[in-house]
C-alpha cells in the first residue's frame, strides 16, 4: 500500500483487493448457478448451495500460488469452489475466460459509480468556480509567456470544458463494455445445447449486465475504456499543470492547500496538483500497453489476455487517485485577483502589444507596425516605462481587451453540458 499510496485511494484500493476479486468472481458463479436452476439445467438445491458460499471460504495467497501452474486464476479458484459442500455443480459448461472477464467487468461496472461520483464532484465546483471569476482579469500565457489579458473564469470554463468532453467519452466506453462474457469452452455454449443463448440473456439479467455475443479475444470495449481513462486523466492534468504554475511563488495567483516540506517550513507545494500529474504521467504507458495486447490469437489469448487484470486495474485507480487529488484542489482553491492585477501591470503595457500593433499598420504597415512595438517594449522594460509612453498612443485597460472572452466562457460552459 505504501508504494502505491499515491496511485490510487483507500476506495480504489478496496475496489481490486483479493476479496473484492473473489466477491466478483463469486457473483458470477451464484448467478450462473440460479440461472441455470431456473432453466432447469442443475438443481435448485445446488445453486442455494453455491450462492451461499463466500469470499472467507477462499484463501487467496494459495489460489494465486496454484494459479502461476495454470497461467489462470480461475482455475484454482473454482477447484476450490467446487470443493464446498454441495457446490459440485458449480461452474457447469462455463470456463476460464467466462469467470474472470466477467468478474472484472462487474468491478468495472463499481468503479463506473466511483469515478461518476467524484467527477460530479469536480464539475459542479469547476462550474461555480468559472461563474465567481468570469470578470477576473488575469494574464493568458504562451510558450510560458505573457500573452494578452483574459478572465480567470474563462480559464477555468477552458479546464470544466476537458474534463466534460472527456467524461462523455468515458462513460459511453463504460456502458459499451459493461457486458457478461459467457461463451464457454470456445465461444459456442456448445455444453448447454440448443439452450445457450436463452442461459447466457437470463445470467446477463442476473448480473444487471448487456449481453452479447462471446468476446473472448475481441478487446475493443475493453480497449477504448482503457484508452479513454488516459483521455480523462490527461484533462485532469492539464489543469494540474496549470494550477501548479500559477501557484509558483514568482506567480502567486492562486493556491490550493497544499502540503509542507520535511526541511524548508515556508514551503506549500502542489500536493495535490502533484498526484494528479503523476497519473498522468503513469496512465499512457498503460494505454500502451493495453493496446498492445489487442492482436490476441484465436479464441484465446496466450499472454496478452493473461497481461490486463493489473494494466486495467492500475489505469482505473490511477484516474480515480488524479481525479480524487484535483477535486481536493479545487474545492480548496484560493484565487488572489490582486496578484493577478500586479502581474498584469508588471508587464509595463507589452501585454498590448498585438493591440498596438493593430492601431499603428493602417499607417506604418503591418510589418513595420510590428517591428516598432517590438523596438518600444524593448525600450520601455530599459527605461522601467509603460508602452503607452513610448509609443504615445493610448492603450486602455485590460478590461478593454479581452475580445470574446465572455462569449467563450459561456459556450465553453454551455457545449460541455
Amino acid at each position: 500500500m505504501l508504494i502505491d499510496c499515491l496511485a490510487t485511494t483507500e476506495e480504489f484500493a478496496s475496489l481490486f483487493t483479493d476479496r473484492s476479486v473473489l466477491d466478483a468472481m463469486l457473483r458470477f458463479e451464484a448467478a450462473l448457478a440460479r440461472s441455470q436452476a431456473r432453466l432447469g439445467i442443475i438443481p435448485a438445491g445446488a445453486a442455494d448451495a453455491i450462492s451461499a458460499v463466500t469470499p472467507a471460504q477462499f484463501d487467496a495467497t494459495v489460489i494465486a500460488r496454484d494459479a502461476r501452474t495454470s497461467a489462470s486464476v480461475a482455475i484454482p479458484f473454482v477447484r476450490a469452489l467446487k470443493a464446498q459442500p454441495g457446490a459440485a455443480f458449480a461452474h457447469w459448461g462455463a470456463t476460464s475466460q467466462d469467470v474472470i472477464d466477467t468478474a472484472l467487468i462487474l468491478l468495472l461496472a463499481r468503479a463506473k459509480e466511483m469515478l461518476s461520483r467524484d467527477h460530479r464532484r469536480l464539475a459542479s465546483v469547476l462550474r461555480a468556480l468559472s461563474e465567481q471569476h468570469k470578470d477576473t482579469v488575469m494574464l493568458a500565457r504562451t510558450l510560458l509567456q505573457p500573452a494578452a489579458p483574459m478572465t480567470f473564469g474563462y480559464k477555468v470554463a477552458g479546464w470544466y470544458g476537458g474534463v466534460a468532453r472527456s467524461w462523455r467519452r468515458l462513460s459511453q466506453s463504460f456502458e459499451d463494455a459493461l457486458l457478461l462474457q459467457f461463451g464457454g469452452a470456445a465461444g459456442t455454449l456448445a455444453a448447454y445445447g440448443d439452450r445457450g443463448p436463452a442461459l447466457a440473456e437470463e445470467l446477463a439479467r442476473e448480473l444487471n449486465l448487456g449481453c452479447a455475443p462471446p468476446w473472448h479475444t475481441h478487446r475493443d470495449r475493453l480497449a477504448a475504456v482503457v484508452a479513454n481513462l488516459g483521455i480523462y486523466t490527461g484533462s485532469l492534468g492539464k489543469i494540474a499543470r496549470d494550477v501548479s504554475l500559477l501557484m509558483q511563488f514568482e506567480v502567486a495567483e492562486v493556491s490550493e492547500s497544499g502540503g509542507g516540506s520535511s526541511a524548508m517550513p515556508h514551503k506549500r507545494n502542489p500536493s495535490g496538483c502533484a498526484i494528479v500529474l503523476a497519473a498522468a504521467a503513469r496512465v499512457p504507458a498503460l494505454v500502451g500497453a493495453y493496446l498492445g495486447a489487442m492482436a490476441q490469437e484465436h479464441e484465446r489469448a496466450a499472454g496478452a489476455w493473461q497481461s490486463e487484470w493489473p494494466t486495467v486495474a492500475t489505469a482505473v485507480s490511477s484516474a480515480g487517485s488524479a481525479l480524487d487529488a484535483i477535486a481536493g484542489s479545487i474545492e480548496t482553491l484560493q484565487v488572489f485577483p490582486e496578484r493577478m492585477r500586479a502581474n498584469l501591470d508588471a508587464t509595463g503595457g507589452a501585454i498590448f502589444s498585438e493591440k498596438a500593433a493593430l492601431l499603428l499598420a493602417p499607417k506604418l504597415g503591418r510589418d513595420r507596425a510590428q517591428q516598432e512595438v517590438a523596438e518600444a517594449v524593448e525600450k520601455a522594460r530599459q527605461e522601467q516605462k509603460r508602452l503607452e509612453e513610448i509609443l504615445m498612443i493610448e492603450l486602455g485597460a485590460p478590461e478593454d481587451y479581452l475580445g470574446s472572452s465572455e462569449i467563450f466562457r459561456r459556450q465553453a460552459l454551455d457545449e460541455a453540458e
